[in-house]
């Protein structure tokens, strides 16, 4: 009579167990782990509540919510330029808030950051902008200029790495933009509301562009409020609102669909 209990007991424990291991697994292979991140700011406004989240190596996850919901915030605790009042944000292993003044740099070397105003500099050429992404972190020149090249052909400018920014179509600029942050080789992009400035058919193929990056096994983020883009696509979708994570949702749509 006490057999059937006892197997259930067994099978109970090693499921637990198996399924802590698995969860460990997915903490050990992420990106970006966020666990319990709470940010206020010296005013009083708490810009972000008790977020976690976790972002596994290779995933491409789109971050939505209306203005004032945290996506700034977030983005900003990523790359060290604020610290989350309470909780821990881990990127690659590193708990960002324990990094050394010296170590921040090298961390940031691990993301790249596209902008929806591209902020490239108007006075070098394409090949040198993105170039310029490593000279600043001391790479030896032999090395960059295969780097800035391969890069340049992945985003298809090739032909254009002589031109300035000037001489550039919107859509080509923020190409570049993509090539810079790609150069450094990171383990997570960025992209910052990365088709706000161009056109619906311009905006489409840089998203495909970002998709091929991700193929390539590049984690990506971006956030965006392109309602259309998101909802096509059906990717991991993170939805903010006042601060909390409200959906989080794999294959999701801009706007919750129940």
């Amino acid at each position: 009579m006490t057999v059937a209990p006892a197997q259930n007991v067994a099978r109970s424990i090693r499921h637990r167990v198996l399924r802590r291991t698995q969860d460990q697994a997915k903490l050990e292979r992420a990106v970006l782990v966020m666990h319990d991140v709470t940010k206020e700011y010296p005013n009083g406004k708490i810009a972000l509540r008790d977020v976690d989240l976790v972002i596994p190596e290779g995933a491409f996850v789109f971050l939505v919510g209306p203005s004032g919901a945290g996506k700034s915030t977030l983005i900003k605790l990523l790359i060290r330029d604020e610290v989350a009042t309470r909780g821990e944000v881990v990127l690659d292993g590193q708990d960002v808030a324990r990094l050394g003044r010296r170590q921040v740099p090298r961390m940031r070397r691990k993301i790249g950051i596209i902008f929806q105003d591209f902020k490239l500099l108007p006075s070098k050429s394409v090949y040198e902008n993105v170039a310029f992404a490593l000279e600043v972190t001391g790479v030896p020149r032999r090395q960059i200029r295969p780097a800035v090249e391969r890069v340049l052909a992945l985003v298809g400018l090739t032909a254009q790495s002589s031109q300035k920014p000037s001489q550039l179509s919107g859509g080509e600029q923020q190409r570049t933009a993509i090539a810079r942050a790609l150069v450094h080789d990171p383990r997570l992009i960025i992209a910052d509301e990365p088709t706000g400035n161009l056109d619906p058919l311009i905006s489409w193929e840089i998203l495909q562009l970002l998709l091929r990056i991700n193929e390539l096994g590049v984690t990506v983020m971006m956030a965006t409020h392109n309602a259309e883009v998101v909802t096509a696509l059906r990717k991991r979708v993170v939805a903010l609102e006042e601060g909390r994570i409200i959906r989080d949702e794999i294959g999701g749509a801009y706007h919750r669909e129940d």
